[in-house]
C-alpha cells in the first residue's frame, strides 16, 4: 500500500489536473482522501481542481460555440440528451450550471448546449466559477472529512476481498437501474 500511496502522491496533482479538466469527481475524492492521509496538500489540490475544472468547462463551451461542425458527428447519437439538457436549462436557468456539476453525463452536455443556444460566454464563465468552487469544495472537503471512514472501509475490504466486487456490482447495478428508470421514454 505504501508504494501505491507514494506513486499517487507523486503523480496525484497531475492526475487531479487532467481528470478535473474532464469533469471527473472520483479523482477529486481521491485527492481529498490523500490529503487526509497527509500525502497531498488540501489547499493546493483545491486550487488545481478548481482551475482545471473551470478551464475544462470553458473549453467545452468554446467547442460548442465555435466548432459545431467538428463535433456534430459526435452529437448525433446524443440528440435526446441535448434535448433533455435544453429542457433542463429552461427549467432551472442559471442553477443548471450548478446542478450539472453533480450529474454524470450532463456535465459535458450542458456547456455544449448552452454554447449552441447562444448563451452569453461572460455570464457562463461568471456563474461557472462559482459552481466550480462549490462543486470542488463539496467533493474535496467532503472526502477529506470522510477520510477516516474511507480508510477504515479500505482496510475492511482488504480483510474480506470478496466483499468489494459484490459491493461494486451492487452499486453499479443500482445506478444502472435508477438511470434506466429516470431516462426511460414515456410510452403511452
Amino acid at each position: 500500500m505504501e508504494d501505491t500511496l507514494s506513486s499517487l502522491s507523486t503523480w496525484g496533482y497531475l492526475a487531479l489536473a487532467f481528470f478535473s479538466f474532464g469533469g471527473g469527481w472520483v479523482v477529486i475524492v481521491a485527492a481529498g482522501v490523500l490529503s487526509f492521509l497527509g500525502k497531498m496538500d488540501l489547499i493546493l489540490s483545491f486550487i488545481i481542481a478548481v482551475s482545471s475544472n473551470f478551464i475544462g468547462d470553458l473549453f467545452l463551451f468554446y467547442i460548442g460555440r465555435y466548432h459545431k461542425s467538428d463535433i456534430r458527428n459526435y452529437l448525433k447519437s446524443h440528440t435526446r440528451k441535448i434535448a433533455l439538457a435544453t429542457i433542463f436549462l429552461r427549467k432551472y436557468g442559471v442553477w443548471a450550471i450548478f446542478i450539472k456539476k453533480f450529474i454524470y453525463g450532463v456535465k459535458t452536455i450542458v456547456p455544449i448546449t448552452m454554447a449552441i443556444s447562444k448563451y452569453d460566454f461572460k455570464k457562463f464563465a461568471f456563474y461557472n466559477i462559482f459552481a466550480t468552487l462549490f462543486f470542488v469544495a463539496v467533493v474535496l472537503f467532503g472526502s477529506y472529512w470522510a477520510g477516516e471512514s474511507i480508510k477504515l472501509a479500505y482496510e475492511r475490504f482488504q480483510e474480506y476481498p470478496w466483499i468489494f466486487p459484490l459491493f461494486l456490482f451492487a452499486i453499479i447495478g443500482g445506478i444502472w437501474f435508477v438511470m434506466e428508470k429516470i431516462t426511460a421514454k414515456d410510452v403511452k
